[in-house]
């Protein structure tokens, strides 16, 4: 189901040098790495992606960066950040620093896991939710997060309006089963999230990038994983939207 020629071991397409930059960024960071990892999902992932690791002040700082410079160049609009608890939460920070670094300052909350029974109490953080709200994420496994943050957007009066995230693994959601079983289904998280609950959605990279970029540095040692990655996207991927 692969949709790229990048992807499908044909011509490769002309590559997003955005895409590419954090790639490389995010393997000398360690936050892309390669093996064997267990998802939430219960495949056997060659590759794990793990924002965690975004773990200083200047690796954080560059995160922004990329996050500021692909959506500026989406033409996604919106007029505040919403960063879901707990990763989302550094992330649209950073963003929201760097947007009024680049000189637009727009105003950022974030929500508790837990309500919050003293001082300000509730859930919500930050500046109100008004108007069009941009959530800002790392990866999107299932949808369920966005579904989370979408519910406490609406509740306080304001409208979801896209999520920007790092990686789009570009695979088949799941569904739990009754028996406790998981269910391939034939969409994405992310396009779950375009198509069924109306949002735009952006990510720096895709995993079309980071299979292009393994077939570019096949010579450094990635031939394998490339392989690797290469066979759980024709297994597991979904075609583009």
């Amino acid at each position: 189901m692969a949709e790229s020629s990048a992807t499908s071991g044909g011509e490769a397409s002309a590559p997003d040098a955005l895409a590419q930059e954090f790639v490389q960024f995010a393997v000398d960071c360690g936050v892309l790495r390669f093996g064997e990892f267990k998802t939430k999902a219960g495949r056997i992932s060659p590759y794990f992606f793990n924002a965690g690791l975004f773990d200083d002040g200047a690796k954080l700082g560059r995160l922004a960066q990329f996050y500021a410079q692909r959506l500026l160049s989406s033409g996604i609009e919106f007029d505040m950040i919403f960063g879901p608890a707990y990763k989302g939460i550094p992330l649209g920070a950073a963003l929201a620093v760097e947007l009024a670094r680049l000189g637009r300052n727009v105003p950022f909350a974030y929500n508790r896991k837990e309500t919050k029974d003293h001082g300000e109490g509730g859930t919500l953080v930050g500046a109100p939710l008004r108007g069009r709200v941009l959530i800002v994420d790392d990866v999107m496994s299932a949808g369920t997060a966005a579904r989370e943050s979408i519910a406490l957007i609406q509740a306080a009066g304001a409208s979801a309006h896209a999520v920007v995230i790092a990686l789009d693994r570009q695979e088949m959601a799941t569904e739990q089963q009754a028996d406790g079983s998981t269910l391939d289904l034939p969409y994405s998280a992310v396009q779950y999230v375009q198509q069924q609950l109306g949002l735009q959605v952006g990510a720096i990279a895709k995993l079309a990038d980071l299979l292009l970029y393994l077939a570019q540095h096949s010579a450094a040692g990635l031939a394998a994983d490339h392989q690797r990655v290469l066979a759980y996207r024709q297994r597991y991927g979904v075609d583009a939207t």
